[in-house]
């Protein structure tokens, strides 16, 4: 098999100034992909959604090397199978997911993904669990220059290389659109309240950041039972929208009592608060939002070099727990089967959560437009 000629958005380098549509920190290349290794499939992408987290590479506040295809959060369509890859054929509907599990590393023994060693090893070098990278863009010189994987997945393209083991077989009823959410967004919020808290009908929870994964936090709450469930967000266009899925109250995080409000609103504080805002400061008012023996769980994530003050005190004498989730604690190829499962009965409606599609040309645009706050999920579509 020869290599595969796609159009990718390409990050060259960090930190370019807003606005991106003037700067265009993504230049939209066109690259080879090597055709698939043992272990490995090439996917024909079909959307890819634009997260805080691709925007904290671009930005520069989550470092990885340079330069890099972009993208994380996307659905697609099996075009060939390496060697190996025996459990998927082509034409079958795939998301990606940007953690992949080895099934060996101590973590994977335990049950806990998530958490795999050697996938976050390869994340971290910008290679895919197998080893090495597939991508190519060519030199002026006419060499081929190779470029690094985002988290094993370099989503925003017509097509990628992946290692199987960063792919979730899906119903192929399911719109593209759609199913990219469930990759990232979904995997994340709603697995931060099902698997991390494993919260309880009747527990009281506090969502405080709400972008794609805040709100599918709302999701996971509202479909686990949880009262009150409580959306707390500095845009009120983001608190409305909390409020048109179901019985949700909201707290504007501006107001100066926002934290009294939320105690008041749950006797004294919440069983649990998710903070979603990747904010130092949104996890300090998380914190202050918790009840005497709840937990606060935080799946943000800052700048590498921030610090979160603790009062000792009161973690020990309250029974407090602070606790990191990292994609829900999820098990990919049992949860997002699941997830998809409730959307389709109307009892976690995903859909809600689009924002819109636009074309690869329009990345740019479509970041300053997440930066702002305008969007929940924008989703680029192939």
């Amino acid at each position: 098999m020869t290599r595969t000629t796609t159009r990718a958005a390409v990050l060259r380098a960090m930190g370019a100034a807003r606005p991106y549509a003037d700067s265009r920190p993504l230049s939209i290349e066109t690259v080879t992909l090597d055709p698939p290794g043992p272990g490995e499939v090439l996917v024909a992408i079909k959307a890819a959604g634009l997260c805080h987290s691709d925007l904290s590479v671009i930005n520069g506040d989550r470092p990885r090397p340079m330069p890099m295809a972009l993208g994380h959060e996307a659905a697609g369509v099996v075009e060939a199978l390496g060697e190996g890859v025996t459990d998927l054929a082509v034409g079958d509907h795939v998301v990606m997911v940007f953690m992949p599990s080895c099934g060996h590393c101590n973590p994977c023994a335990e049950g806990r993904p998530a958490l795999c060693e050697p996938g976050a090893a390869a994340n971290g070098r910008g290679e895919l669990l197998t080893g090495g990278k597939r991508i190519h863009a060519q030199e002026a010189e006419g060499r081929d220059e190779t470029l690094n994987h985002h988290l094993g997945c370099s989503a925003f393209a017509e097509r990628a290389v992946v290692s199987r083991r960063s792919l979730v077989k899906i119903d192929p009823a399911l719109s593209f659109a759609e199913a990219a959410l469930f990759g990232c967004a979904v995997l994340t919020g709603v697995g931060a309240v099902v698997n991390t808290a494993r919260i309880k009908a009747g527990q009281s929870a506090v969502v405080v950041g709400l972008g794609g994964v805040g709100l599918a936090s709302v999701l996971g709450a509202l479909a686990s039972g949880a009262s009150p469930v409580i959306a707390v967000d500095l845009s009120e266009d983001k608190l409305a929208l909390a409020r048109t899925l179901g019985p949700v109250q909201t707290v504007n995080a501006s107001d100066p009592d926002a934290v009294d409000q939320v105690r008041a609103l749950t006797d004294g504080g919440a069983d649990f608060v998710f903070e979603m805002a990747g904010s130092v400061r949104a996890l300090e008012a998380a914190w202050k939002m918790t009840r005497r023996g709840g937990t606060t769980i935080t799946a943000g994530l800052p700048p590498p070099d921030a610090v979160l003050p603790v009062n000792v005190v009161s973690l020990v004498g309250e029974e407090r727990t602070l606790k990191g989730s990292y994609i829900g604690t999820c098990v990919p190829s049992r949860d997002i089967p699941r997830y998809v499962s409730l959307y389709r009965q109307g009892r976690l409606p995903v859909d809600r959560l689009m924002s819109g599609t636009i074309p690869l040309d329009d990345i740019n645009a479509g970041f300053d437009r997440l930066h702002a706050g305008e969007v929940v999920r924008l989703v680029v579509t192939f």
